[in-house]
């Protein structure tokens, strides 16, 4: 029976829940979140959604708020990594619960060698200067050339060469040392990179919350804080506003320009401080930052969803940015630079 305007959450299944969080973030994030589920899985889901119907704006809140509530508070049901890991313990041997850990937490690949290559190379370097050389020169030969040589400029000057001296020595490996190799890659470094590289649950909130208009946002965090407080503080702590752009340098607001969308800026800015818009029309040339003034005020008076819809595109662009590593955003005033 499909939903209809109804008031009393309570009588909402897990599908129907699912469902209003689908249709609330919007078709891109839905569509990351479909990619990640099995047939059966999606058949349940969209069938929930077909079925619906139309429900109030307050059902919709709590669907978000019980969401955020559970996925940020500890002790709440939650499914992660180590309640998985916990649960196969239960019926399964350690070995085999192991490797089907290491596949689901591991970076992407069919064998070991295939993630080791999706590695980054920082990380894979650290954890191999501390290995014996012959260890080193085996694993290094056994993932792609590029990646390798990469790994190797990061080493220790004194202890790639040695790497290298074995390797050229190097006589083909008996399939039990290989094995013992792996095996040791994956419980004392993949497993051990997969629980460190976890992503926080506040952070997934935040970025959830960040997708949304002002006035939804403000509404989820509020109604958050009442269940929550520290969750909520945390959560607000970690989202990027269009505010959070005046801590780019010149640069970096010189890059955005070139690639934001002028009227989607335009229109973000009229809701913006005048030391936002201070650093936007003091990083263009004078005929640009008069043309912009210029389209602003032809605007007239304009509604704030489409002041807060605009910010949100900026700010959408400014992360993609940022996550490439074009633009760099400092943490006020002070603080360290660092890269969203």
């Amino acid at each position: 029976m499909a939903v209809s305007l109804k008031d009393d959450y309570r009588v909402l299944n897990g599908a129907e829940k699912s469902a209003i969080l689908m249709l609330s973030i919007g078709e891109e994030q839905a569509s990351k979140v479909f990619e990640q589920l099995d047939d059966e899985e999606i058949r349940q889901l969209s069938q929930a959604i077909s079925n619906l119907g139309k429900v109030t704006p307050e059902v919709v809140e709590k669907a978000f708020v019980e969401f955020a509530s559970q996925l940020s508070a500890t002790g709440s049901l939650v499914g992660t990594y180590d309640s998985t890991e916990r649960l196969l313990n239960k019926f399964l041997g350690p070995e085999r619960v192991s490797q089907i850990m290491e596949e689901l937490r591991g970076p992407a690949g069919r064998t070991m060698w295939d993630k080791l290559g999706n590695v980054n190379e920082d990380v894979l370097a650290n954890y191999l200067k501390n290995e014996y050389p012959q260890t080193v020169a085996v694993i290094l030969t056994k993932i792609k050339s590029e990646h390798a040589a990469n790994v190797l400029k990061l080493l220790p000057q004194s202890f790639a060469m040695e790497v290298i001296l074995r390797m050229l020595k190097m006589e083909p490996v008996q399939k039990d040392v290989l094995e013992d190799i792996e095996k040791t890659l994956r419980n004392e470094f993949m497993n051990n990179l997969a629980r460190t590289s976890r992503r926080d649950p506040h952070e997934l909130i935040a970025d959830l919350f960040n997708q949304m208009d002002r006035a939804s946002e403000t509404r989820f965090l509020n109604a958050l804080e009442e269940r929550n407080k520290t969750s909520a503080e945390r959560i607000r702590a970690l989202m990027f506003t269009f505010e959070d752009l005046a801590y780019l340098d010149s640069g970096s607001v010189q890059t955005l320009l070139k690639t934001v969308d002028k009227t989607k800026l335009g229109m973000a800015l009229k809701g913006a401080s005048d030391t936002l818009k201070d650093l936007f029309f003091g990083n263009m040339s004078e005929r640009a930052s008069k043309i912009m003034k210029d389209d602003m005020e032809s605007m007239g008076m304009v509604r704030l969803k489409d002041v807060d819809g605009a910010q949100t595109e900026v700010v959408r662009v400014a992360k993609d940015l940022a996550e490439r590593g074009e633009i760099f955003i400092a943490e006020g005033t002070g603080g360290d630079e660092f890269v969203y």
